[in-house]
């Protein structure tokens, strides 16, 4: 009998196991879907730039982003070619 009783607590074991692998899971996609797009602009770069007029002041802001961005991006490049 008490072999029975044990096998019930494996099968609840793995139930519990399945279920918190599963809210991981979609934690981890929900997650992702809201880390601000960035796999989907990597597939398609053009949904994620801009469309229309800037409001005062913003395009010279992005630009400069984009500036400090490519500059940050160089400076890793450099940094792991020179590990190599």
């Amino acid at each position: 009998m008490g072999y029975s009783n044990s096998a019930g607590v494996v099968k609840m074991s793995i139930q519990m196991l399945c279920r918190f692998g599963l809210s991981l899971f979609l934690v981890a996609v929900v997650s992702g879907c809201t880390s601000g797009g960035s796999i989907q602009c990597k597939v398609s770069p053009s949904s994620c730039m801009h469309e229309g007029s800037y409001e005062p002041g913003e395009e010279e802001y992005a630009e400069e982003e984009a500036k400090d961005l490519n500059k940050d991006a160089a400076k890793k490049v450099r940094t792991r070619s020179s590990w190599w």
